[in-house]
C-alpha cells in the first residue's frame, strides 16, 4: 500500500503515526544494545552503550507520556528503517574477526541509530509545535538533546582511539 496507512489524512495523524514508529524503534534499540555491549571490547565504547541503554529505557517512558498527552495509548508500528539499521549492524558485526575493527563497526552502527533518532525526533518536535502540543514538544526535545549528546560521545570515542586502532 505504500509508506503509510490510509488512516493518515492530517498532520495530527502523521504525528501519531511517527510517535508509534519511534516507539517501536526505541524498543528495538533496547533489545539490540545488550548484544552490542557484549561484543564491544573498548571500555569507553562499552560504557557508552551501557549508559545509552538506560537512557533509552527512560526515553521509552518519556514517549509513553507523550502518547498520554496526545490522548492515545502507547502503541508501536513496525519501523523498517530501524530494523534495517540493526540488521545491517548484526551482519557486519558477524563478519568481523579483528576486535578493533569490530569496535569501529559497532560504533558506526551506533551512530547510524543515533542519526535516525535525531532526524525523527527533530521532525516530531516541529510537528508538535505546529499542532500546539508544546508539552509534547518539550518532552521530545529532552530526548533529542540526549540523542545528540550520545552521537557526540560516540564521535569522540571514534576519534580518540577506536578508528586509529582499527586502522
Amino acid at each position: 500500500m505504500g509508506l503509510f496507512t490510509k488512516d493518515i489524512e492530517t498532520i495530527d495523524d502523521l504525528f501519531a503515526h511517527q510517535l508509534q514508529d519511534i516507539y517501536y524503534a526505541e524498543k528495538r534499540i533496547v533489545a539490540a544494545l545488550p548484544e552490542m555491549i557484549q561484543k564491544s571490547t573498548t571500555p569507553e565504547l562499552r560504557e557508552a552503550f551501557e549508559s545509552h541503554l538506560q537512557e533509552t529505557k527512560n526515553q521509552i517512558l518519556r514517549l509513553e507520556e507523550v502518547f498520554r498527552l496526545n490522548g492515545t495509548e502507547p502503541k508501536a508500528v513496525d519501523c523498517p528503517a530501524i530494523d534495517g539499521i540493526i540488521e545491517e549492524a548484526d551482519e557486519v558485526a558477524g563478519e568481523v574477526a579483528d576486535k578493533a575493527v569490530l569496535d569501529a563497526a559497532l560504533l558506526a552502527a551506533g551512530q547510524s541509530v543515533e542519526h535516525y533518532e535525531i532526524a525523527r525526533y527533530g521532525t516530531l518536535i516541529a510537528w508538535a509545535k505546529e499542532l500546539g502540543k508544546d508539552d509534547c514538544a518539550s518532552l521530545l526535545a529532552e530526548t533529542l538533546t540526549e540523542e545528540v549528546a550520545a552521537d557526540k560521545k560516540l564521535t569522540a570515542i571514534a576519534e580518540q582511539g577506536v578508528n586509529r586502532a582499527a586502522a
